[in-house]
C-alpha cells in the first residue's frame, strides 16, 4: 500500500531563521558589549533561550524538512532544500548543547572542535546555495562561516575573539531576521523579498 500526500509550498524555513536569529540577538550583545554581564543567573537565562529558540526552532524545521523530503515527499525535491534540512537539524542539535553548557556553566573550550565541524557545514551551505543561485541563503552561510571562525578564536582565548563573535552574532542575527521576515511574507502574500 502506498500513500501519496499533496505537495506543500510551506517548508518551515522562516521558523528556523527566526529561532537562530533570536539566539544570536540574545548572545551577541553580551559578547560584544558585555551586556548583560555574565553571572550564573544570566547564564541560566541565556542557556534556556539557546536551547529553545535556536535549538528547538531549527531542530523542528530540519526534521520537518527531512521527513517532508524523504518519507512523505510533500516538498519538491531540490538540493538546496536538502541542505537546509541538514543544516537546520545539525545547528539545532548543536544549540541544544551550547544552551545546556551555558545553562550549567560548563567549560566552553571543547567548542573549538565543534567550530571546525560547523565551519565545514557552513562552507557546504554557501557552496550549495550560491551554486543554486540563492544568494540570500548563500550570504547567510558566509556569515555563519565568520561566526564559527570568530567562535574558534574566542574559544581558544585569543584577545578580542569574544567581541568579534558578538559582532558576527549581531550582524548574522539581523540578516536572519530579514530572511525570516522575507520568507514569511513571500510565502503568505506571494511577495518577492528574498530575490
Amino acid at each position: 500500500m502506498s500513500m501519496a500526500l499533496p505537495a506543500s509550498d510551506f517548508p518551515p524555513l522562516a521558523l528556523g531563521f527566526f529561532g537562530l536569529g533570536t539566539g544570536y540577538l540574545i548572545y551577541g550583545p553580551q559578547e560584544l558589549l558585555g551586556w548583560p554581564g555574565r553571572d550564573a543567573n544570566v547564564d541560566r537565562a541565556s542557556g534556556v533561550w539557546g536551547i529553545w529558540m535556536p535549538g528547538f526552532c531549527q531542530f523542528v524545521s530540519g526534521i520537518i524538512l527531512f521527513v517532508g523530503l524523504t518519507w512523505f515527499q510533500v516538498f519538491t525535491w531540490n538540493p538546496p532544500l536538502y541542505m537546509a534540512a541538514f543544516a537546520f537539524s545539525a545547528y539545532g542539535i548543536h544549540w541544544f548543547a551550547l544552551g545546556w553548557n551555558r545553562y550549567r556553566g560548563h567549560d566552553p573550550r571543547p567548542n573549538a572542535g565543534m567550530c571546525v565541524a560547523f565551519l565545514l557545514i557552513s562552507v557546504m551551505g554557501a557552496t550549495v546555495f550560491f551554486g543554486a543561485g540563492d544568494w540570500p541563503a548563500g550570504l547567510l552561510f558566509v556569515f555563519l562561516c565568520l561566526v564559527y571562525i570568530s567562535e574558534f578564536v574566542a574559544t581558544v582565548g585569543i584577545a578580542l575573539g569574544e567581541k568579534a563573535l558578538g559582532a558576527m552574532h549581531l550582524i548574522t542575527g539581523v540578516w536572519l531576521m530579514y530572511l525570516a521576515f522575507a520568507v514569511a511574507v513571500d510565502t503568505a502574500l506571494s511577495y518577492h523579498w528574498t530575490t
